[in-house]
């Protein structure tokens, strides 16, 4: 948009679809983007657009409201720019019009009374005047109660030599408001107000308290921290890193275990988890006398169950995506439910984030253990939470910067003490240069001015901030305040306090039980009861049906096919040994593959065949000797004049190789289950079919009544699978013996003895 040679063109292919432009939190918004939204407007005003059609430009901003300096928005802008649309837009005789909404759809008169007066005087330095609220909900009923502030207390002695040396004390400023008000939270929970939007009086709910801090400093934690140690459901911290999550420290530490099983102090630090909830003494019994590693004292202690889950995600950390592995833990060895049980519901924010991360990982790196380790300690991830409006049931603690846009029924705000500024030590920038920020005592004039029209700016914002914040509340609001106030513009707190005075609302002491007297300011009638009709819709049961309060059945376990091969008995004449069956079997399976592919290639084709074919084979090429004697023995098979029969059938019938067939045959070998099996060479006739399977056995039995047992049944449960699909016709069995080239066809009579030891039953077709 700013290149002379392509801006024009840019522009104008842009202007012709463009019919408005919104820029909404515009006081928010960066000198860059005003950049880009001016050069886009320039040809709403310079009368050679694209179109003649008329285009709009609608900016909505509450400078009172800005609040994101650090992202680069500028109050001063907000105006130059204001400024600058409308004279350019006069110039075209298209005046922009300008409209003040005065009215608050949100909060109570108790509220915005307070908040004129907070901000009229000099509490209105930064925000474009002093605020004139108007409340939509004229008779809405709020309260807003000003506590006391909490003193520091004095530096406590030291503890005792093993006590954390940064653990605050039992009567640390932090920690005694935070107790005050998880305990006020508790005693206003059900506390009957006037809901606006559902327009009805009903009990306040854990979701309709919000605590808003400055920062999240020693106060946020110990808040939350306060609410868990009384029972209060809360949501936790609006905003965590990954890293410093315990949930997730402990699930990297089981991986950095499976990746270097010499970790010790990660072993130790897993062990000791919720994972697998060692205490200290176990620990120590098991660290203390080892002499090698501590994976290999646990291997001989008695610590059954963390040695089997250890052993099974050891056995799988090398075949498992990272993703796999972690879900393995927390599923199947029960580590999900562990970690929550132990660090409460706000643990599986962390746990969630690091299951997406590993599939981030996976989606741009080769999944490995080793290297998403790596990946995490390169990089340190921060999740917000997604809390919904009404806190879905859960006390909220955020930010005021975070809360920007939300709102709820009750609102704390707890740190509104005075705030020690944080020295800086980034360069200053003076017109077109960058100077050292210098001491106090030392910096000259103008840097002086500089650095004083940053901390003037500074302070606007922070009382900005303070708007945002006291305009979030809907009925009830409550200021507190560990350690000192001042007076005027030193602190929220001396603000809120000296506003009071000047809100015109009924005022009353107000007793805080550990903290001392402060002051409730109220508007209106508040509701002493819920109606009744309230409190027994929100306790109505769903009707479940019969099926919900009673057990699933037990899932019956699949029944897997019974193989023709699998129906006992030998399989050869005499009982080779392991070795020479193995042998025998793999040159049979090499033979079968050349038979099967063999007979549709040309004769001279064959020898290549028969090299790709075993090349990929189980067992993979023979040796060139063996090779050469496998195509003998295939091509001896399929020239042989006596099994002409089989290899070139006669016209009209279809051959088929390598047949897969089930059956459900019903025999009592079965136990229930279907047959399966594959037949070598199909060949079905008009009125006959013929079933043939290979045998390369080297003893080649002189009848059929001599054919092995285990022959014999699996060519009986062939033909009583094809009679079931070819009912109307004949079905024979055969064997075809490569060592012997030559087919022997199985009598009825044989295969019917077979088969009634088979299926005792009698149930012969």
């Amino acid at each position: 948009l700013s290149d002379p040679a392509m801006a024009l063109w840019v522009l104008w292919r842009l202007d012709g679809g463009i019919d408005h432009i919104l820029v909404d939190e515009a006081q928010d918004t960066s000198p860059g983007q005003w950049q880009v939204i001016r050069r886009l407007t320039a040809e709403f005003t310079s009368g050679m657009g694209a179109r003649d059609a008329g285009r709009t430009l609608f900016v909505v901003g509450d400078p009172k409201q800005s609040i994101y300096s650090f992202q680069g928005a500028d109050i001063a802008v907000f105006e130059t720019v204001r400024d600058q649309f409308a004279a350019e837009f006069q110039a075209v005789q298209a005046p922009m019009a300008e409209r003040v909404l005065a009215h608050s759809f949100r909060s109570s008169p108790a509220v915005l009374r307070l908040v004129d007066a907070v901000f009229a005087g000099d509490g209105a330095q930064g925000l474009g005047g002093p605020p004139d609220h108007r409340a939509f909900h004229a008779d809405l009923p709020g309260r807003v109660d000003i506590w006391p502030p909490l003193p520091k207390p004095d530096r406590p002695d030291p503890g005792d030599w093993w006590q954390p040396v940064d653990q605050p004390g039992q009567d640390d400023a932090d920690t005694v408001l935070a107790r005050a008000i998880a305990r006020q939270i508790k005693a206003m929970h059900g506390t009957p107000f006037l809901a606006i939007r559902e327009r009805r009086v009903r009990p306040l709910d854990w979701g309709d308290f919000l605590i808003l801090v400055q920062r999240r400093s020693d106060l946020f934690g110990a808040i939350i921290m306060a609410c868990k140690a009384e029972g209060l459901p809360i949501a936790g911290a609006d905003r965590l890193r990954l890293a410093a999550e315990l949930a997730v420290r402990d699930i990297r530490a089981v991986l950095n275990v499976l990746a270097t099983p010499e970790d010790d102090l990660s072993l130790a630090a897993a062990l000791k988890s919720p994972l697998f909830g060692l205490s200290e003494d176990d620990l120590y019994r098991l660290a203390a006398p080892r002499t090698g590693y501590l994976m290999q004292a646990l291997r001989g202690s008695e610590h059954k169950e963390a040695r089997a889950v250890l052993d099974d995600l050891a056995g799988q950390a090398d075949f498992l995506r990272p993703y796999d592995l972690i879900a393995r833990l927390l599923i199947r060895h029960g580590g999900r439910a562990r970690l929550i049980a132990r660090l409460g519901p706000e643990a599986e924010d962390g746990i969630d984030e690091l299951m997406s991360q590993a599939l981030a990982y996976e989606s741009v790196e080769t999944p490995s253990l080793t290297g998403f380790l790596t990946w995490l300690s390169g990089d340190d991830v921060e999740v917000r939470r997604q809390v919904a409006g009404s806190g879905g049931g859960l006390i909220r603690v955020m930010t005021v910067h975070g809360a920007k846009g939300l709102e709820s029924p009750v609102v704390i705000l707890p740190e509104t003490a005075k705030r020690r500024k944080n020295a800086k030590t980034a360069p200053v920038r003076l017109d077109d240069l960058t100077v050292w920020r210098g001491t106090k005592d030392t910096r000259p004039p103008r840097v002086t001015a500089v650095i004083g029209d940053e901390e003037r700016a500074a302070d606007e914002e922070r009382r900005r901030l303070l708007y945002v914040a006291l305009t979030r509340a809907e009925s009830w609001l409550i200021v507190a305040a560990a350690g000192e106030t001042g007076a005027g513009l030193d602190s929220w707190h001396a603000l809120v306090a000296e506003g009071a005075a000047r809100a015109g609302l009924d005022t009353a002491p107000l007793k805080v039980p550990g903290i001392g007297t402060g002051l409730r300011l109220s508007f209106g009638d508040w509701p002493d009861v819920a109606p009744a009709a309230v409190s027994t819709a929100a306790g109505r049961a769903a009707t479940l049906p019969v099926w919900a309060d009673r057990p699933p059945p037990r899932a019956t376990p699949p029944v897997l096919p019974v193989a023709a091969t699998a129906l006992g008995g030998a399989k050869a004449i005499g009982a080779p040994d392991a070795a020479d069956a193995f042998t025998a079997m793999l040159r049979g399976t090499r033979l079968h593959l050349l038979l099967e592919h063999l007979p549709a290639l040309a004769p001279g084709d064959w020898p290549d065949a028969a090299h790709a074919l075993l090349a990929g084979a189980e067992g993979g090429l023979p040796a060139h000797s063996e090779l050469a004697d496998l195509l003998d023995e295939a091509r001896a098979v399929l020239s042989a004049p006596d099994l002409a029969a089989v290899m070139q059938p006669a016209p009209g019938d279809t051959v088929l190789t390598e047949v897969a067939l089930t059956a459900p045959l019903g025999w009592a070998v079965l136990n229930g289950a279907p047959l399966s099996g594959s037949i070598d060479r199909l060949i079905v006739g008009p009125d006959r079919v013929l079933a043939v399977d290979y045998k390369s056995n080297a003893v080649v039995p002189a009848t059929p009544e001599a054919v092995p047992e285990g022959i014999l049944r699996q060519m009986a449960a062939y033909r009583a699978a094809l009679r079931l699909i070819w009912p109307d016709r004949r079905v024979d069995a055969a064997i075809l013996w490569t060592a012997a080239r030559s087919l022997m066809p199985l009598p009825d009579a044989v295969l019917d003895r077979v088969q009634a030891g088979l299926d005792p039953v009698g149930t012969h077709t």
